[in-house]
């Protein structure tokens, strides 16, 4: 081409949880039979969705609306169930519908919240980071995700020094963002934690950005706090979806809550450009938009979501159990989402060390792209042409910490008894041989 036709950013946009898939997908074709334990996705693993729901959903699509366009920021009365259940929430913001903007999943609103900031304005997000952030925010700004780090020996909480100073010593940093409950390590963050990154924002004039997608996921002894709640006079946006909470990913239907709006006209103006960006599209699927205040308002959501927290936490028991006694990883347990992340400790991993692999072709594969994979990929790619288990590496989640992020979805009993049990021989296997 005369003109360089490649956006700065590009180079940035990576996203390990789908790209290992083409890696599996030939060992695959080689003959190991594959297990996948690297995308959060309930359908896949086996969850059904409630027959409630799903008659839900069945008559909603009788409804002539649902094949047609909606106003811009999402279907109206979904936007007022939605302002409703915020304003209702003890101690928090108030918003109005106007606040409600909907997006095609919460992927369609991270490209836009972070394609639509000035490109010197930097969002600061966290390490381990989970990747359509952090690819997001730095291919909007062309250089490297600036991260505060999430500290392993301290449950995978925010290192508040290491935030604070980051902010300071970088005027170009506008907002902060985090995630809770966390992904890919499962960390819920308490009241205290929450309150003192809001003092940093608003001691720099910062605006918060929450991935809630988790929100109504969260294990017993754990609080469940929203943005809204704890935001106070600082200006800020919660994302939302429902891919993980019906769950229904196939939807691919999302929103975010804007809090604090006319607090800063600068926010607000930034806050019009997104729903002009919205507008260029028309709007977002509509018909999953309509389901949502049938199915959040019925009598039977709230032990639904109950139910859903409460499995996946005796998941993570089990997953600590397996792991019990382990003296080469650190496992903090997760208090929400369905995800946890297995840190290998300093030390524990060396470019030498492999599993085996019966298959021949499989085993010549993952010798070849294991030559120059770092620590942690290395593992991942043997332990996958040995067991046919694919979990990603934490290096993917823009970590400096080794490790690996495992799913707690698989329904079947049996078989998540034997991916824990085979996950805690090949590490000992691996770091042993």
């Amino acid at each position: 081409m005369r003109r360089n036709i490649v956006h700065e950013g590009a180079k940035n946009l990576s996203y390990e949880i789908r790209e290992i898939v083409a890696i599996a997908n030939r060992v695959k074709e080689l003959g190991q039979e594959i297990t996948w334990e690297n995308i959060g996705d309930p359908i896949e693993k086996g969850e059904q969705i409630p027959q409630w729901i799903r008659e839900i959903v069945h008559n909603t699509i009788e409804d002539p609306r649902a094949y047609g366009y909606c106003d811009t920021a999402g279907v109206p009365e979904t936007r007022e169930f939605l302002a409703e259940m915020v304003n209702q929430r003890s101690g928090g913001v108030k918003i109005s519908p106007d606040d409600i903007i909907f997006f095609n999943g919460i992927g369609d609103a991270v490209a836009k919240v972070y394609g639509f900031l000035k490109r010197e304005a930097r969002v600061i997000g966290p390490s381990p980071a989970y990747s359509t952030h952090s690819s997001a925010e730095a291919a909007h700004s062309g250089y490297n995700h600036l991260t505060y780090k999430l500290d392993p020996y301290n449950g995978w909480m925010p290192d508040l020094y290491d935030l604070r100073n980051k902010v300071k010593y970088n005027d170009s940093i506008a907002g902060i963002l985090l995630l809770s409950p966390d992904n890919p390590t499962g960390a819920v963050y308490p009241r205290s934690v929450l309150e003192e990154i809001l003092k940093i924002a608003r001691e720099y004039d910062l605006f918060i950005i929450t991935d809630e997608i988790y929100s109504h996921i969260v294990f017993p002894g754990y609080p469940q706090i929203h943005l809204s709640q704890w935001i106070e006079d600082v200006p800020g946006i919660a994302m939302r979806g429902i891919s993980k909470e019906f769950p229904w990913p196939g939807a691919r239907c999302g929103w975010i809550e804007v809090l604090n709006r006319k607090k800063d006209p600068n926010f607000d103006e930034y806050v019009n450009s997104l729903l002009a960006a919205k507008r260029l599209e028309v709007c977002s699927t509509t018909f999953p938009q309509m389901v949502i205040p049938k199915v959040m308002g019925n009598e039977k959501y709230p032990q639904h979501l109950k139910e859903r927290a409460l499995k996946f936490s005796a998941r993570a028991d089990e997953l600590m159990e397996a792991f019990k006694g382990c003296k080469f990883i650190i496992l903090n347990r997760p208090g929400g989402a369905f995800y946890a992340t297995i840190m290998f400790k300093e030390g524990a991993l060396n470019s030498h060390q492999t599993l085996p692999i019966e298959n021949p072709k499989v085993k010549s594969y993952i010798e070849q792209i294991t030559e120059n994979a770092p620590a942690d990929k290395r593992f991942v790619y043997y332990l996958m042409g040995a067991t046919g288990i694919v979990v990603v590496p934490l290096s993917g989640f823009q970590s400096d910490y080794p490790g690996f992020r495992i799913t707690l979805l698989e329904t079947n009993d049996e078989k998540r008894s034997w991916i824990f049990k085979t996950l805690r021989l090949s590490v000992e296997s691996y770091i042993n041989s």
